[in-house]
């Protein structure tokens, strides 16, 4: 009895290492660590055990694989001011969460349909659960997908021109799932997993989901390798980008305001000597709304004017038809462009759809008691309803703010809508941690490869930057070798595509086909199978 017990201790702490292991593994592929090798065999140890699991004991270890990864690539968000250790534990339950429910369906499937089914639709599996995560009401967060840690892999990344960045992911977890199974089939890795000898990997079809495997992940790098700098710009713009470098505690002082305006001035100034034919400020750069205070907006103006070309900036504008109280009135988070002087275009402006809860409005607040949570009662704006995309001659291109670059469905109906540039404002100066800067630019290089469109981005402490069709990042302001909390501007002239991909076209085709498979598999588990197609090993 003792030797049982000391046994079953001993398969639940193989059983728990491998999942640590595993969100140990997958998180070290994401800025800053840059490890991009290991995701792709980052979840080897937890498959290996929810191979042989209970569905609970599956939720349970790929919960604790989820929480490891979640905790470690947010750790930079602790710094950020009314965030707390109690939230910090929300976050890890809840995403946590999504790696648990992939744990039971694959664990659930390998019981019911064998070992290689569950890991034949692993990878569609993670991208449905993916997919949900950035979709899901308030609460939907796109961010720590597998794919962005790829980001630095132009080559690997290209296939997103037809499956989005969802396809890239798809890709890591089948590579995963065909190591998974050359290991069992190989070292017959199941009895350290805790099941009987008796047990059988079919070679034939363990053989087949590997093949697969190969030949996917080959002909993705043969279309990367094809791809990456093929195509001819059917023109180009030159752009500039300033990053002012203001602290967040200064830019809504009022006291700082002539301070913030000359610096965007001068930098301005400084840019135009390359001839911009547009200069692009960050989001809310300017410490009043330029719509309510029209000595600012002159301001902005004579910047154009002296520059010669026009301004695009972020800055509030309070809902029309508000008559309530400045305290109590609601706020756009807008983007304006704004032309020199004697110009008569009118001044263009996009409202933010996309809102960030928690930072600029309380979700739900009429129903969920926030306060009892110790969340703050910050915001005050409300979102915009019309996808936007501004006109400069014959140029047509959207501008996202802040977080709004990486919802990929967010993003692609300005494409279809004619834009042929893509450009993010945004504010990064609450983020004191450096991670966070380089896990946005991670994120926002899919957007360029998905469309095969450039990418400009002007935050206001950095990374501001320049990104190809093929996310290649072909220019960033620097200082000393530094690219966030420095101050400077920079000038290149911006490729433009106009022919739009499949992606642009069809969107997440790839979820909508994962999800009927997914489905059509989870569906048959509940038909009566032969004995000998369910695994009998210990369960834990």
């Amino acid at each position: 009895m003792k030797a049982s017990w000391e046994s079953l201790f001993l398969k639940i702490l193989i059983s728990i290492i491998a999942a640590v292991a595993s969100g140990f593994l997958l998180s070290a592929g994401f800025p800053m660590k840059d490890y991009s090798l290991l995701p792709w065999i980052g979840l080897v140890p937890l498959l290996l055990v929810l191979c042989y699991r209970r569905p609970i004991s599956g939720f349970l270890l790929a919960f604790i694989c989820g929480a490891v990864f979640f905790l470690n690539i947010f750790d930079w968000i602790l710094e950020v001011p009314g965030y707390l250790y109690l939230h910090h534990g929300f976050l890890a339950v809840y995403l946590g969460s999504f790696f648990g429910l992939f744990g039971l369906e694959v664990s659930f499937i390998s019981r019911r349909r064998g070992i290689i089914t569950a890991l034949f639709v692993a990878p569609c599996l993670w991208v449905c659960l993916e997919y949900i995560r950035s979709n899901f009401s308030f609460l939907a967060l796109p961010w720590g997908l597998l794919a962005h840690s790829q980001y630095n892999h132009p080559i690997l990344i290209q296939i997103s021109a037809i499956t989005g960045v969802y396809g890239v992911s798809f890709l890591i977890v089948m590579v995963n799932a065909a190591i998974t199974t050359l290991v069992l089939v190989s070292f017959r890795a199941k009895k350290l997993a805790g099941a009987s000898l008796r047990e059988a990997i079919p070679a034939r079809q363990a053989y087949a989901l590997i093949a697969v495997s190969c030949s996917v992940f080959a002909f993705s790098l043969v279309y990367g390798y094809s791809t990456v700098g093929g195509g001819v710009a059917d023109s180009t713009i030159t752009i500039a980008t300033i990053q002012p470098n203001i602290e967040q505690g200064k830019k809504w002082d009022p006291t700082y305001e002539k301070f913030i305006m000359q610096t965007l001035r001068d930098l301005t100034i400084e840019a135009s000597a390359q001839k911009p034919a547009l200069i692009v400020w960050p989001e809310t750069a300017t410490p009043r709304s330029i719509m309510e205070n029209y000595g600012l907006f002159l301001q902005v103006q004579e910047a154009a004017t002296k520059a010669g070309a026009p301004i695009l900036l972020g800055s509030s504008e309070r809902r029309k038809n508000e008559k309530k109280s400045p305290r109590e009135s609601k706020y756009l988070n807008s983007a304006f462009l704004v032309y020199p002087q004697g110009s008569r275009t009118k001044v263009q402006k996009y409202d933010k759809i996309q809102l960030m809860p928690f930072g600029e409005y309380l979700p739900n607040k009429e129903i969920i008691p926030w306060a009892r949570l110790r969340v703050p009662n910050i915001g005050g704006y409300v979102p915009g309803t019309e996808f936007t995309t501004f006109e400069l001659g014959s140029l047509r291109f959207c501008t996202v703010i802040c977080w709004e670059s990486i919802f990929p469905g967010l993003v692609r109906p300005f494409l279809q809508r004619g834009a042929d540039l893509i450009i993010n404002i945004t504010n990064e100066a609450w983020f004191v941690e450096r991670v966070a800067s380089y896990q946005f630019l991670s994120m926002n290089v899919f957007r360029a490869v998905e469309h095969r469109v450039s990418m400009v981005r002007c935050a206001n402490t950095g990374i501001s930057c320049f990104i190809d069709p093929y996310g290649k990042v072909t220019g960033r302001v620097q200082r000393d070798g530094e690219d966030i909390f420095v101050r400077g501007f920079l000038t290149r002239e911006v490729p433009i595509h106009r022919e739009r991909t499949i992606y642009t076209a069809l969107g997440d085709a790839i979820i909508y086909i994962s999800a009927v498979i997914s489905l059509l598999i989870l569906v048959s588990c509940f038909v009566k199978v032969r004995r000998n197609q369910v695994p009998t090993g210990l369960a834990g």
